[in-house]
């Protein structure tokens, strides 16, 4: 029996795993992660209003993980920035995947694809977010994905554990119990920063023609993809790796 089918099964009682994990901190969750998975774990992130907080304490338990960035081509002017700010700061490992064709190219063949309907915006993402992410980690040779999801976040999270499985990947969540409150905490007492446009009224931020400021009346999930959807695809149980152009 190799590594590799030793650590699958005993990673199959997800159940077990996660009545442990849930009531770990989450310092102990990126450990047992890493303890896990080894050099098999890397982490995502989007730059988003709060991802310095996940970032700082991954790589505090974990310098030198693998940081997958996927630039869509269309990211706010600030979140490049921001990213640059961050990976420097931080001393990140940061690795950088973009999409197979560029986003003239892009509309060139398709338009405007965000506008239409959620077929099309489904396939944008795909070819954008999806395909980039899968590529990274099919080349890292991951088998343990980091990511910063909150249950607080949308109701399309609400019911994660701190482990899951997606397809071929077992997905970490760390900080998927911390409310707003324990995020802005941890930015405090460590002296980290929001995404810029936090203060300009962005509670979630993406795509520049699919992110909008939060309104009167409007959730947090309503300022994405014009309230089509919340997901990008990347954290989508249907997220799968056999994308071709």
């Amino acid at each position: 029996m190799d590594d590799k089918t030793s650590m699958l099964e005993e990673l199959e009682d997800l159940q077990a795993i996660n009545q442990r994990l849930e009531n770990d901190s989450a310092h102990a969750r990126i450990k047992w992660a890493l303890e896990t998975f080894g050099e098999r774990l890397v982490m995502s992130t989007s730059f988003g209003v709060q991802s310095a907080a996940l970032l700082h304490l991954a790589n505090t338990v974990a310098p030198g993980l693998p940081v997958i960035f996927v630039d869509t081509g269309y990211l706010f002017p600030e979140t490049y920035r921001f990213a640059q700010h961050l990976a420097d700061d931080l001393n990140l490992n940061l690795k950088v995947y973009s999409p197979l064709r560029t986003a003239a190219w892009q509309e060139a063949l398709f338009g405007k694809r965000w506008e239409k309907d959620v077929e099309s915006l489904e396939a944008y993402n795909l070819e954008n977010k999806v395909e980039p992410m899968n590529r990274a980690l099919i080349e890292h040779n991951a088998l343990g994905w980091m990511s910063g999801l909150r249950r607080q976040q949308s109701s399309t999270r609400q019911h994660l554990r701190p482990l899951e499985r997606q397809n071929k990947m077992f997905k970490v969540h760390p900080i998927i119990d911390w409310t707003d409150r324990d995020i802005y905490m941890y930015l405090t007492q460590n002296n980290l920063p929001y995404h810029p446009l936090w203060d300009e009224g962005y509670v979630s931020v993406g795509d520049v023609h699919s992110t909008s400021k939060l309104g009167e009346g409007m959730t947090a999930e309503e300022t994405r993809f014009n309230g089509m959807k919340r997901e990008c695809g990347l954290h989508e149980v249907s997220n799968r790796v056999d994308f071709q152009i």
